[in-house]
């Protein structure tokens, strides 16, 4: 019979709940571990990128085992301007992030497990099987608030193998020198071999719309305007991000009702880009640091987590509503435009969430690629009521 009591069970199988199994494998080994996954693998079909200056020397090392592929610069490609950037850029792989999962878990991992209930020490299965824990770590992506208002960052990608090389000599994070429709779209390259190439097809809307068929046609549309010929495609993967424009982070938790969380769930991502692999770094060890792992301890340690983001990110909220809510829609690209035409050292500041009061005044001086009232009315709304009430928008997420 399989043991029913655990030091810590992680409820779901994803990038920051994996990151907190590896990181406590490696510092704790002699914890009991047990994490649910209802999939047949952990890690889902996803790739996670982020930019070199996100993490210290010591993240990118205990990290580099999972690394797939890494880049020394990147570019990015507008209607007015192209630009290569030297900051390196690195990406993980769901498929290898899966195999270091079922190594260092073996048996601790469920999969093929379905969640019925949920609490903040004990977990009911589909087929009433019950697990006590000193603590459960609810890691199963975000759940609809009435406490968030959000945009967001809709995707569809397909790893495809071309019939020749592509060329590529580094990954395009943003090629927006293509038509917008309704929000921000560009498409997102990863070069990972020669011949074989990751393109997202994505958008910054208001709400997620599934129209996967459209999505598949610009893929094609884009390798075909690049002379690519696909051959094959090896596997698709899509997603939903949420961008948060205001929020009551109070509510927010208090709806959490003593669960610990992590990942979107928690709201450990960048409100702007949706990257939550250096969150999921950090919280991975400051959990590891922790020598009471019961639930009310966690639960206090990822809120002052989470809490600590939330008031750094005040800036990046305020820039997002501006993005969103200022402006037609298919003009949104002129605001990505004139931010990657500063300095490398500040775009790589606002990606790694660090920007200086310096870096806040240089994004927004000068004349707005956005009407000034609309933004300054935008601005102004930061509570998700006052949003709801002046824009008359339903924030609840339509997938995840």
């Amino acid at each position: 019979m399989p043991q029913h009591h655990y030091d810590l069970i992680l409820a779901g199988g994803g990038l920051a709940n994996g990151l907190i199994a590896l990181r406590l494998k490696r510092d704790r080994p002699e914890l009991r571990l047990l994490m649910l996954e209802q999939e047949s693998r952990p890690g889902g079909n996803h790739t996670w990128s982020f930019h070199d200056s996100d993490l210290n020397t010591e993240q990118h090392a205990w990290l580099a085992p999972l690394i797939g592929c890494h880049w020394p610069r990147h570019r990015v490609i507008f209607p007015e301007r192209e630009r290569r950037l030297q900051g390196g850029y690195t990406s993980l792989l769901s498929s290898t992030f899966a195999q270091a999962l079922e190594c260092a878990l073996g048996d601790a991992l469920w999969v093929d497990t379905t969640i019925a209930a949920l609490e903040p020490d004990r977990v009911t299965l589909e087929d009433g099987t019950q697990l006590t824990a000193s603590a459960v770590i609810d890691g199963r992506g975000p759940a609809p608030s009435p406490h968030l208002f959000l945009g967001y960052q809709a995707f569809l990608g397909q790893e495809i193998r071309l019939a020749a090389p592509h060329g590529l000599q580094e990954p395009i994070l943003m090629d927006a020198s293509l038509a917008q429709g309704e929000g921000y779209r560009f498409v997102y390259v990863l070069p990972f071999t020669r011949d074989t190439l990751l393109i997202e097809d994505t958008h910054y809307i208001d709400q997620p719309v599934d129209d996967d068929v459209q999505l598949r046609h610009n893929i094609s549309a884009y390798a075909e305007a690049k002379g690519w010929q696909i051959d094959e495609v090896l596997r698709e993967e899509r997603g939903v991000l949420p961008i948060t424009l205001a929020g009551d982070f109070e509510a927010f938790w208090n709806e959490a009702d003593g669960q610990p969380r992590s990942g979107l769930r928690a709201g450990l991502f960048h409100p702007t880009t949706g990257y939550s692999l250096p969150h999921a770094v950090r919280l991975a060890e400051r959990i590891a640091s922790l020598d009471d792992l019961s639930s009310p301890t966690l639960f206090s340690a990822i809120r002052d987590e989470a809490q600590r983001e939330w008031r750094q990110q005040g800036y990046f909220r305020l820039l997002n509503r501006m993005l969103f809510l200022a402006g037609s829609p298919s003009q949104r690209w002129q605001v990505m435009q004139r931010f990657y035409g500063l300095s490398e050292s500040l775009i790589e500041r606002f990606y790694a969430g660090r920007l200086t009061t310096l870096d806040k005044a240089r994004i927004l001086v000068g004349k707005p690629p956005v009407p000034l009232g609309e933004a300054i009315r935008a601005a102004r709304c930061s509570s998700p009521a006052r949003l709801l009430s002046s824009y008359r928008y339903d924030s609840t997420p339509s997938r995840n």
